[in-house]
């Protein structure tokens, strides 16, 4: 049986040694298929991110051609299933290295949560042995693989910080220092690092020390966002401040807690006149248990800034406790976007995007939905909770669709009104969707705790705009073809009649994903 190993170079082993691959666009074949592995990846998904969106004419025979020699490569263990619209990739348990790292780390959870560290480090450092060096090294300059490898270091560190807990739990607090002052270096803005330094510093006698870290933290985080410090990581200065003897070893020692345990929403302004229908919403999901409402205002240059900020902290003052804000001057939007997603963890990147005549996408929208870990969710015009027929998720069962039918419950959640899902009705080539809107509505009842009630409408554009148009909010997935369709022409269809969200699911589990799921690299609503 081969091995495939993506914690690392991508490597094929089998029993005689590595399996010799063919030329890029055959491992970057073999790597799209991996890090979907399971689920059918359409010629057309393949032939974008083979070809960075711009997939010649050939595409489809290119596609196969790769395909093919593929099969070859791997010989008679050949995995790989043609599967309309594409290929599926069917692995046996443990043939993945991934696939391995993921249920040791889910296991080392479980022990952490009953109170059986030493377990836990044991199955946390055997995960961790599993990592050759950086995923997917030798593909690091494609374009398709760039979220995935940002993902995929998330979650090695992670790990390592649920590592560094146990070890925090077996007493090991001394001999963590110098491991942790590396890892700060390295990665400088990681607040639960910087929190479990502080840990172990107090735990060791060092309590003017520890305060001097939170006292660094701060200054970085104020210099680079304008943000203050987390709320675990302010109330753990208090503990170290008053000496509680929860923090000793002995007590109840707890530290900044993983980041998954607040669910961050990131609204990001790019115009002041995108900012209050952008918090009409992020204020909404912001009432939620256990979310919190991260505000950023990027602007061209410093002439505002100050009067920006001064804005932000008092609409942060009105809405309470639970929210950060900051404003700050970019010349990479895209990339102080995705950086301020990956640095807090977010579930969700909330932007304004513009009504276009073409619906099409700018670059810079485009580069965080390419870039994003989080799921992404562009807002189109202005919507008002307190009217309307509640929140109205068209629904075809897309990937983008699944994140889009996440939002949409969370919303109907936190609001207290209805939830509707859209579908087709059905004509000569197919059926209706009403068990699709089934399976739906079953997966938000099980995990949001909200019915949703199904419709179904013609499939034209006016019947669909239609069907939409007593709604509060439109929730609508992205096309999968949206790097050359932008909008599309249906959904524009939509936003000209409702308040639209469009949203973009990211390879980090969202809302609906059982929380266990985030120590994956991504999930399905399925599993």
């Amino acid at each position: 049986m081969l091995e495939f190993r993506i914690l690392g170079p991508l490597e094929v082993v089998g029993d005689d040694g590595p399996v010799p691959l063919g030329g890029p666009k055959q491992r970057a074949t073999l790597a799209i298929l991996l890090l979907h592995a399971g689920s059918v990846v359409s010629v057309d998904r393949l032939a974008d991110d083979l070809y960075a969106g711009a997939a010649p004419v050939t595409a489809v025979t290119q596609v196969q051609r790769q395909v093919s020699e593929l099969r070859k490569a791997l010989g008679s263990a050949s995995v790989i299933e043609t599967r309309a619209p594409g290929y599926a990739l069917r692995l046996s348990p443990g043939q993945l290295d991934l696939e391995r790292f993921e249920n040791m780390a889910e296991d080392a959870n479980r022990a952490l949560a009953d109170g059986r560290p030493a377990q836990a480090r044991d199955l946390l450092n055997e995960a961790l042995r599993l990592w050759r060096g950086a995923p997917l090294a030798d593909l690091t300059y494609e374009s398709f693989a760039q979220t995935s490898i940002t993902r995929l270091e998330e979650l090695r560190l992670a790990t390592l910080e649920q590592r560094i807990e146990a070890d925090l739990m077996l007493g090991r607090h001394r001999e963590l220092v110098p491991e942790l002052e590396d890892l700060i270096f390295e990665h400088p803005l990681r607040e639960r690092l910087r929190g479990q330094l502080m840990l172990a510093l107090y735990r060791t006698g060092r309590q003017a020390e520890a305060l001097d870290v939170y006292r660094r933290t701060r200054e970085a985080l104020v210099k680079e966002f304008g943000i203050e410090p987390m709320p675990a990581l302010r109330e753990l200065e208090r503990a170290i401040l008053s000496q509680d003897p929860s923090l000793e070893l002995d007590g109840a020692p707890r530290g900044p807690r993983a980041s998954t345990e607040v669910r961050g929403v990131l609204v990001v302004s790019l115009r002041e006149e995108e900012l209050e229908p952008l918090l009409g919403v992020g204020e909404v999901l912001a009432r939620l248990p256990g979310r919190e409402l991260i505000v950023a205002r990027l602007l061209e240059d410093g002439a505002e800034l100050e009067r920006s900020a001064a804005a932000l902290n008092k609409r942060r003052d009105d809405v309470g406790s639970g929210t950060r804000t900051a404003a700050f001057t970019t010349l990479e939007p895209a990339r102080d976007i995705v950086r301020l997603g990956t640095t807090y963890d977010v579930e969700l990147v909330l932007l304004s995007i513009r009504r276009q005549i073409d619906a099409s996408i700018s670059e810079d929208i485009a580069a965080v939905l390419d870039r994003s870990p989080a799921d992404v969710a562009l807002l189109m015009g202005e919507a008002d909770f307190a009217s309307g027929d509640g929140i109205c998720v068209p629904f075809g069962g897309s990937e983008h669709d699944w994140a889009a039918l996440e939002l949409g419950a969370w919303l109907a959640a936190a609001s207290g009104t209805r939830l509707r899902l859209l579908g087709t009705k059905a004509d000569q080539s197919r059926r209706d969707a009403s068990r699709l809107l089934a399976d739906a509505s079953l997966a938000v009842q099980r995990v949001v705790g909200v019915a949703a009630e199904p419709m179904l409408a013609e499939p034209s554009e006016e019947a669909l705009a239609s069907a939409v148009q007593p709604a509060t909010l439109v929730v609508t997935g992205m096309s999968p073809r949206w790097r050359q369709e932008g909008i599309g022409s249906m959904r524009s269809t939509l936003a000209r009649t409702k308040p639209t969200l469009f949203v973009h699911r990211g390879p980090r589990p969202g809302g609906l994903a059982p929380r266990e799921t985030r120590t994956r690299f991504t999930w399905s609503i399925e599993s």
